[in-house]
């Protein structure tokens, strides 16, 4: 360890007119005694002061650069000498030196700077903003053979591409081309793997994705898949999900997806298309996902519904209903969703059974799965009545949503059990529905939902108990009396934040009410009349009106 004193010592007194050999002889010291004991030594770098004399080393000119960007590497693998390294000003000429020609001196430089900004946002989104990612991409390009250099490269990206404000910066670059080749060329599982990690995050910026399908890297996807498919190694199976992964991710932008799906044609499309009758889980998933991601316009969902994709995807459902695989049911049951959406999709859906193939989920106790249950049946019956009576009859589907409508611990599955239990009653207008409602305890969740934060729940449940009030009032009066509806379209009407449609259907609501006597009494008790004075001059003239006709009722039946 005296050589090593004695290397530091000489370092910081004669760094800037040392010959390059006695500076060498120094150098190759200082890494000889990181090899050995890394820590020590860096802890002994630190306090020798040297770090800022590296600063004016790291030269293009100078023979010795490689060996100080391989030193500060080496020291920075330490996490309490990467501050030190940056407060030593040591970021600014690493980054000049990327520009250089040398590829020691280039490797060492992207180690070193790796190091010193490893796990650090704030260090990286500083190399960003000094312009690094172009850089490195056309060292990329040019230095493709160098394999070190080649991973350097690969590395930095992955760590730079998490951070949003780089993809931006990669958009602007070749990285898709550079990647899709360097890929292409790749036959071992490690580098594959490595190049992967890169893509991913780079795939999530919809511009890129474009980029990296204009580039040919959805064929090298499906080349994968095909070759993996079958096999039972280790290495193989994680190519695939990793590959039918990347592809689903390349499908959920918007101008990526139109472009594999050619109309219909595609045969991208296609070849997803037949990965739904897969024996391999991972494939089924991965179809079911790319369909509901093709899925996303009303053109593309008439046209697959049209060509028979309904079925398949039942056939699919059909495969996994008994203790099948959770996430195969949810994108299947997701695929079916968005292909529901379309007001002339409903009708055929519905024909080829699609609302008993999902009912065979009801029992599922995975919320992900009743989430998109739910979700699906409501697409298909929104104005469909004959299919919302002939559900809202279906005593099993009414009880399980009353059971699911108090799921506090998954907000969205309550909510979307609320959601379809004031669809049935909308669509259908029905007074069987409501009777059904009402007989297995949903009024209640009903009048709950009126106090929804959105608005569109809301509404919804107003209009649904707008109707329980208009045709089975006496069948409902006693559990809407009992759940303080009365008092809470008061509270409604009275508050200024509340939305016009909300303040509309609240005293439609209010005026049918009123044909029971003891709901009549509260609304007399609670002094409405004057509440609804108030919103006759409400700037909305429909809310206006409706509060003249609604004080009208009221004074009648005062």
């Amino acid at each position: 360890m005296d050589n090593l004193s004695d290397a530091l010592k000489k370092l910081k007194i004669t760094a800037t007119d040392s010959t390059a050999d006695s500076l060498e002889g120094c150098l190759d010291c200082l890494l000889q005694a990181l090899a050995q004991n890394n820590t020590e030594t860096s802890e002994k770098i630190q306090k020798s002061g040297v770090l800022q004399v590296f600063a004016s080393l790291l030269t293009p000119q100078s023979s010795c650069t490689a060996k100080v960007a391989n030193i500060i590497a080496e020291v920075a693998r330490n996490e309490f000498m990467r501050t030190p390294c940056v407060d030593a000003g040591l970021i600014p000429p690493l980054v000049q030196l990327l520009n250089c020609k040398d590829q020691e001196v280039l490797l060492q430089t992207g180690r070193a700077l790796g190091n010193i900004c490893y796990d650090s946002h704030t260090l990286q989104s500083q190399l960003i903003n000094m312009g690094v990612i172009p850089t490195l991409v056309k060292l990329l390009g040019i230095h493709c053979q160098n394999a070190a250099l080649t991973e350097m490269c690969l590395v930095a990206f992955g760590n730079l591409a998490e951070l949003e404000s780089s993809k931006e910066q990669f958009a602007y670059t070749n990285i898709a081309e550079e990647l899709v080749r360097l890929f292409k060329k790749q036959i071992e599982h490690d580098k594959k793997e490595m190049i992967f990690e890169v893509l991913a995050p780079l795939a999530e910026n919809d511009v890129i994705k474009l980029q990296l399908v204009e580039a040919g890297l959805v064929e090298c996807l499906l080349e994968i898949v095909q070759k993996t498919v079958d096999s039972d190694k280790e290495d193989d199976i994680a190519e695939l999900k990793t590959a039918s992964d990347l592809m689903v991710l390349l499908l959920l932008g918007d101008e990526s997806m139109q472009k594999l799906f050619e109309g219909g044609k595609g045969s991208v499309f296609q070849r997803v298309l037949s990965w739904i009758p897969s024996n391999s889980h991972q494939l089924q998933l991965a179809g079911a996902l790319a369909i509901a991601n093709f899925a996303r316009n009303d053109g593309n969902c008439i046209h697959m519904v049209d060509h028979g994709i309904v079925q398949r995807l039942m056939e699919l459902l059909d495969r996994h209903v008994e203790d099948g695989n959770v996430t195969v049911q949810h994108a299947a049951l997701s695929a079916l969703r968005n292909l529901a959406i379309p007001v002339v999709n409903k009708a055929k859906m519905l024909s080829a059974g699609v609302a008993e193939a999902v009912l065979k989920f009801l029992r599922s106790e995975m919320p992900p799965v009743q989430f998109k249950l739910l979700g699906t049946l409501r697409m298909l019956i929104d104005a469909q009545a004959e299919a919302a009576e002939q559900l809202g009859q279906n005593v099993k589907l009414v009880e399980r949503l009353v059971e699911w409508c108090e799921a506090k611990d998954h907000a969205g599955v309550m909510g979307e059990s609320n959601r379809l239990l004031s669809a049935l009653i909308r669509h259908s207008k029905s007074k069987d529905v409501i009777r059904t409602i009402v007989r297995s305890g949903g009024v209640k969740h009903l009048v709950s939902m009126a106090t929804s934060e959105h608005v569109i729940m809301q509404n919804e449940a107003l209009v649904a108990l707008a109707l329980i009030a208009a045709l089975e009032l006496a069948t409902a009066e006693k559990d809407l009396e009992n759940a303080q509806l009365v008092q809470i379209l008061h509270r409604l009407l009275s508050d200024d934040r509340s939305a016009p449609e909300i303040k509309y259907n609240s005293m439609v609501l209010i005026c049918a009410l009123i044909g029971s006597e003891p709901l009549q009494k509260e609304v007399q008790s609670l002094a409405f009349l004057d509440v609804v004075s108030k919103l006759r001059n409400h700037e909305n003239k429909t809310v206006a009106q409706q509060a003249s006709l609604t004080e009208q009722r009221l004074a009648v039946e005062s």
